[in-house]
């Protein structure tokens, strides 16, 4: 019987994982992104290169997911005009490919990427049960989309993150997402992690769960459209994700309250379980020790 190499094994997980999440195009968008030369809007290296590239992302992303669905409005729109419930893990590669090509790609891709985003927001409406109409491109309901998204990936990565920001790193990643915010039709975006606190607090009367919420949870959590194989590993980065939840928040997505022990487990899991991404998609030298990626390791990055 052939025996398998680590290599090999490294190689085939993070084919697979980077297959899931950035979809079937995904290869031919990561040599563009990265191939191309020309202006970026983000230096090498920059704060936002850090955090959106790093393996922590995966559990950032599925807490972005959860806290936005505490929005009625936001939570309508994507119940209403989104096919998350059959093809979660497209809407999670489209997701991962604008991440990709704003941070990473070259202006004119960042920037086409954004144009197709704004356009497909200007032909979201519709109406909430009470009769009053939204729109996607509402710069009120894209700041919560926003705040939420950023919210989770830096707490992720504060927890989780292989090379961590401080103080000012965090700062001026907020102020770096802001400006991408900014062009999607964000009005005055935070720029500081204390302005992003703030902002997130802001929202806290308009936010509750709703059935569109309950619903979205349990495609997210307790029923993923996953092979039965890879459930209990998605299970552990859904707790990792469920543990950073404000507390309240539990209560109105009908998320598991975690005891303090199952809390410092879960952390404990959720460390093992990034650091194994964080192996599978970083590809060895020739010498057979690991390379420190130009861009770190997240598929969004790759």
């Amino acid at each position: 019987m052939a025996l398998i190499s680590i290599p090999d094994v490294r190689e085939r997980v993070g084919a697979a994982i980077f297959h899931k999440v950035a979809g079937p195009e995904g290869p031919e968008r990561r040599e563009r992104f990265h191939g191309r030369e020309g202006e970026r809007w983000f230096p090498a290296g920059s704060p936002i290169h850090v955090v959106h590239g790093d393996a922590s992302m995966f559990i950032g992303g599925l807490r972005a997911l959860m806290y936005q669905a505490l929005h009625p409005v936001a939570m309508t729109a994507v119940a209403e005009h989104s096919g998350y419930r059959g093809d979660m893990w497209g809407r999670l590669a489209r997701t991962s490919t604008f991440l990709a090509a704003t941070t990473f790609a070259t202006a004119s891709d960042a920037q086409a990427s954004v144009d197709v985003v704004r356009r497909i927001h200007d032909r979201i409406t519709g109406t909430m049960p009470d009769g009053t109409p939204y729109i996607a491109s509402d710069p009120h309901l894209l700041m919560w989309v926003h705040v939420a998204e950023i919210d989770s990936f830096l707490r992720a990565h504060v927890r989780y993150g292989k090379h961590k920001l401080d103080q000012a790193g965090r700062d001026e990643y907020v102020a770096q997402t802001a400006f991408v915010a900014e062009k999607l039709g964000v009005v005055d975006a935070p720029r500081t992690e204390a302005e992003l606190a703030a902002v997130l607090e802001s929202y806290r009367p308009e936010l509750r769960g709703t059935d569109h919420a309950h619903e979205a949870i349990s495609h997210l959590v307790w029923h993923p459209d996953l092979p039965v194989a890879v459930r209990p590993a998605y299970l552990v980065i859904a707790a990792a994700a469920i543990a950073m939840m404000p507390g309240w928040t539990r209560r109105e997505l009908r998320l598991p309250r975690l005891p303090v022990t199952e809390r410092t487990g879960v952390r404990v899991l959720g460390a093992l379980a990034t650091g194994t991404i964080r192996w599978a998609m970083t590809p060895p030298t020739d010498d057979g020790e690991e390379a420190v990626p130009a861009a770190p390791s997240h598929p969004a990055a790759r």
